[in-house]
């Protein structure tokens, strides 16, 4: 979320705006750095609600706010289907490893435990299934012989932050045609 932030600020991504950060935890990190950096922020809780009556709170907030695009960061939890068709095909997510290998959780432990020599990280459009969308953007990183899942994931990490950032600004120019949106970044 900071780096898309930062992004905006300093112009790498034009014509864009941060409207809200939501979590449903008060103490996230990313409500206390918006909040830090000036960006309106909305704690909506679950409180063992279902997640369509949850998801149907976020998006009410969403439209009072006129936000066309939704970025997901960190946010742990499939979306209801409700949520999906309301946003569909406006809704990026950014995930730990190069889609559809490692989907769910622990992403650089599977591809660790798999023995993979290159992971990386995926940018794509969100759909009803885990992890699954149309690829937007993909950076490769090597698997190297001595990492453990923190080293591989700090590097992961460390292009998500750009990937994300690019990825998002080509979204926004509208440069794209659906059919051949996708690129790649290799990481040497």
């Amino acid at each position: 979320m900071v780096a898309l932030v930062d992004a905006i600020k300093d112009g790498r991504i034009a014509d864009a705006e941060i409207a809200l950060v939501i979590s449903d935890k008060p103490l996230a990190a990313g409500i206390i750095k918006a909040q830090e950096r000036g960006i309106e922020t909305l704690v909506i809780e679950r409180k063992k609600r279902p997640r369509a009556e949850h998801d149907g709170e976020i998006a009410n907030a969403l439209k009072a706010r006129g936000v066309e695009l939704v970025c997901l960061a960190g946010y742990m939890r499939l979306l209801s289907p409700e949520f999906i068709s309301e946003y569909r095909g406006r809704i990026l997510n950014i995930h730990p490893s190069l889609l559809p290998s490692f989907t769910g959780l622990n992403a650089q432990r599977q591809a660790l435990d798999y023995g993979v020599k290159f992971s990386g990280c995926t940018v794509h459009f969100v759909d009803e299934e885990l992890d699954h969308g149309a690829i937007v953007a993909q950076a490769v990183v090597p698997v190297l012989n001595d990492d453990t899942e923190e080293s591989l994931s700090e590097r992961i990490i460390a292009e998500e932050h750009k990937l994300y950032v690019e990825a998002l600004a080509f979204i926004i120019s509208g440069n794209y045609d659906v059919c051949s949106f996708a690129f790649k970044r290799s990481i040497r």
